[in-house]
């Protein structure tokens, strides 16, 4: 195998609260093999690479710990809807996309992004079936929320997915999950070659692995993507409760790596989504969401997607056939119900997102063993929803630094495409709570350079989170100074090169 020597290259320190002085490193065999002044190749005959690296940071490779691989490769072509700031708005994109680029006949346009909990109208089917008329007949539409938990659909798409005469055209959840998953039944090889262009640009950012949660289990696709050539990325893929026993059977465990892999793949926790979300009201929370007036909600409380009699046969199930287990709780209550399912089968894990906390609750994430996995950039687009609708409760949102001096272990991820695949993104919003002109949103939660880079950090067994002589070779190349730089440096930041295993999946300028 090649060597690679890097000159001249400034290790993130073992504590991660600075860098280290110019050293040269020797990568050889997946690994790293010596770290010193003057290297010079082992000398074994194998070509060798010297790689001039200007006193560049180097650091181990970063993790997002929470994509939706496939859903984020989608969303990187679908209609932008993020800048709507009304329903109106909104079906104005539609129209204006339908009119400059009409769809193929039965062709379903899929948008991507509206959040519309501080909208002044309502999202209605009325709206899209009114400008989604082309000159080949009526174009099925289905427009996603940005934090995928809803979809606002025409009356071409209602009746398409199943759902003929819907009154509003918004689906919720569960039902919504079923048209989300409807929507990438595209050719595999096409779907694939758009995973492959999303892990390329993931690596460009430095990215080494992500966990994938991708319904309804991933595995068996990465293990085709992995076969064809898509190799830049580490994936450990969960599973979702209706494969559950697919995957038991196969003998598989969490944190087994997969035969044939490169040692690229590795089987992941049982996912299971909880309760709802904070943009679409859904989040299962202990008080009511505040309602317009003569407006009576289905679920003033949000939605208790998976109860307690379902969730504790699950968790047991999992952890007797070893594996962990990753529960989606955002709202409070969700958030208590979810612990204490943990703590009533023993199984071990991650709670995701973890948005609204009690006090209480805080302290037994670090007592149960349990990873906080959370997504830092939540609570800057969230943050004038969250001062909505969970008004007088915002100092226990996005709680990072509550958790992190609690105890608890954070991993930290980006839930794309709710926001980008760019763990420099994330790691800028842990640490600095504002990505504009104004005040940082309670910074009071959050956490110091250190902890966040330890929490983006992979996880995967034989892996260090370090860069040290025997370390595995996934490292990660930035052009500033990660420790010290200011937080817009650190949210753009330009990596200059990204190693997986000793072996370049990303290089600019060096």
């Amino acid at each position: 195998m090649t060597e690679v020597l890097l000159r001249s290259v400034r290790p993130l320190r073992p504590c991660c609260d600075a860098l280290g002085e110019p050293v040269d490193v020797l990568l050889s065999g997946h690994r790293i093999a010596a770290i010193g002044h003057g290297l010079d190749p082992s000398g074994d005959g194998a070509p060798a690479e010297v790689v001039e690296c200007a006193g560049r940071a180097l650091l181990p490779g970063l993790w997002d710990h929470h994509v939706h691989m496939a859903q984020w490769s989608l969303a990187r072509r679908r209609l932008d809807l993020s800048a709507a700031r009304s329903a109106a708005g909104c079906a104005a994109l539609v129209a204006q996309r339908i009119a400059e680029a009409p769809p193929a006949p039965g062709e379903v346009l899929v948008g991507f992004g509206f959040r519309d909990a501080l909208w002044p109208d309502q999202a209605h089917r009325s709206l899209l079936d009114a400008v989604s008329v082309s000159a080949t007949g009526d174009v099925p539409v289905v427009l996603i929320s940005g934090d995928l938990h809803q979809g606002w659909l025409n009356g071409a798409a209602a009746a398409r997915f199943g759902h003929p005469g819907h009154p509003t055209g918004r689906i919720r959840e569960s039902e919504f999950f079923a048209v989300a998953v409807a929507l990438q039944d595209v050719p595999a090889d096409v779907l694939d070659g758009f995973v492959a262009e999303a892990a390329r640009a993931a690596s460009a950012r430095g990215v080494v692995g992500i966990v994938d949660f991708e319904a309804p289990w991933s595995l068996p696709d990465w293990r085709r993507r992995i076969d064809a050539g898509t190799t830049g990325l580490r994936i450990e893929a969960s599973v979702w409760p209706d494969r559950l026993e697919e995957m038991i059977a196969t003998g598989l465990r969490s944190g087994d790596v997969v035969d044939g892999s490169g040692g690229l793949l590795t089987a992941g926790p049982l996912k299971v989504i909880t309760d709802g979300s904070l943009n679409t009201r859904t989040a299962y929370c202990y008080d009511p969401y505040p309602a317009p007036s003569g407006v009576v909600p289905d679920h003033p409380c949000g939605l208790l997607v998976v109860p307690p009699e379902q969730l504790h046969p699950l968790l047991s199930r999992a952890h007797a056939a070893g594996l962990t287990a990753a529960l989606h709780a955002i709202g409070d209550h969700a958030n208590t119900l979810v612990l204490d399912a943990f703590a009533g089968t023993g199984a071990r894990g991650r709670v995701e997102h973890a948005q609204l906390l009690t006090g209480d609750d805080v302290p037994r994430f670090a007592a149960l063993g349990l990873v906080a996995s959370v997504q830092p950039e939540h609570a800057l687009d969230d943050r004038d929803v969250a001062d909505r609708l969970w008004a007088g409760r915002t100092g226990r949102a996005f709680a990072f630094a509550s958790l992190h001096r609690a105890g608890a272990r954070l991993a930290l991820g980006s839930d794309a495409p709710v926001a980008p695949l760019d763990p420099w993104v994330a790691l800028a919003a842990a640490v600095h709570r504002s990505a504009d002109e104004r005040e940082r949103w309670h910074p009071e939660q959050e956490i110091g350079r250190a902890t966040a880079l330890g929490a983006s950090f992979g996880v995967v067994p034989g892996s260090v989170a370090a860069v040290a002589e025997g370390a595995r070779g996934d490292l990660v190349l930035a052009d500033a100074d990660p420790t010290s730089c200011d937080p817009s440096t650190l949210r753009a930041m330009p990596v200059a090169g990204t190693l997986v295993g000793g072996r370049w999946t990303h290089r600019s300028g060096i």
